[in-house]
């Protein structure tokens, strides 16, 4: 008899039930990634003019400085030179008592696509990781 039920069961593979019968054990060969797909890496926008830097489980919140001077900017992601009304200068705090000032073009897509993944590893390198804060400190 055909049981199509037991034709799914056996289309998993030995990792698959690995992790589903000994995470603990799974972890320890195969580390806490989940499946074949590379970590989460990218630039997103978020509320009031913020970016989020997002390599696998990390994140850092970028915060937009007021403009100080009218010259032009280099952008620490994609290296284009930019006017003061293309690129802007972002604050991240990396420990207590501990910030980055990095440039950053106003329109993210585009500026990652110049830089590709190897500038958006190069960034988070430089970023990552951010030091935990105790109580009262920032």
């Amino acid at each position: 008899m055909n049981d199509p039920q037991r034709k799914d069961q056996e289309s998993h593979s030995a990792q698959d039930l690995l992790r589903e019968l000994f995470p603990e054990t799974h972890r320890e060969l195969f580390g806490t990634a989940t499946g074949d797909a590379p970590p989460t890496l990218g630039l997103y926008p978020v509320a009031d003019g913020r970016l989020a830097l997002v390599h696998g489980d990390q994140l850092a919140e970028f915060t937009p400085l007021d403009p100080k001077h009218r010259g032009a900017l280099h952008c620490d992601l994609c290296h284009h030179t930019r006017s003061r009304t293309e690129a802007s200068v972002y604050r991240v705090h990396v420990a207590a008592r501990r910030t980055r000032y990095i440039t950053l073009c106003n329109h993210t897509t585009p500026c990652q696509g110049r830089a590709g993944e190897r500038g958006l590893l190069a960034l988070a390198e430089r970023i990552f990781p951010i030091a935990p804060y105790s109580s009262g400190e920032r």
